[in-house]
C-alpha cells in the first residue's frame, strides 16, 4: 500500500523496495485530470486505483458543490471529508484501547503533508 512516504524506499538492482522488503511498483493514478506517479507494493495496483478513484470522485463532489473556491481550498476540505470518514469508521477500532483525537489528527496531519510533499516535488520535476 501506498503510505505516503519514500524514506524508507532503498534500491536494489533497479527495483524498489518497501520497508517491509517488497518490490515497488511504478503507476500512475488521475485526480482531478490530473496525473500522479505513485510507487506502491506490488500486488496494491487495484486497491490503489480504485482508492485513487474514490478521492477523483470526492474531489469532483466538493468542486460541484463549491464552484467560487480554488482547487486547493477545494481539496484540502475533501481532504479533511475523507479523514472524518476514516475516523469515524475506525473510531473505537484502535489497537490498545481508544486514541485520542489529538493523536488521531497529528497522524492525519502528517500522512496529508507527506502526499503533498511528494505531489509538489512531482509537479516540480515536470
Amino acid at each position: 500500500m501506498y503510505t505516503g512516504r519514500t524514506d524508507h524506499l532503498n534500491q536494489q538492482n533497479n527495483v524498489f523496495f518497501s520497508e517491509y522488503n517488497l518490490p515497488m511498483k511504478s503507476i500512475k493514478v488521475t485526480i482531478l485530470g490530473k496525473q500522479y506517479p505513485l510507487k506502491i507494493n506490488e500486488g496494491d495496483e487495484e486497491l490503489m486505483q480504485k482508492i485513487a478513484d474514490y478521492v477523483d470522485r470526492r474531489f469532483h463532489d466538493f468542486r460541484k458543490a463549491l464552484i467560487n473556491q480554488s482547487e486547493s481550498t477545494i481539496m484540502v476540505l475533501a481532504c479533511l471529508s475523507i479523514a472524518e470518514e476514516l475516523f469515524l469508521a475506525n473510531e473505537g477500532e484502535q489497537p490498545g484501547g481508544p486514541v485520542d483525537d489529538t493523536t488521531i489528527f497529528k497522524d492525519i496531519n502528517g500522512s496529508l503533508r507527506k502526499i503533498l510533499d511528494e505531489i509538489e516535488q512531482e509537479n516540480s520535476d515536470i
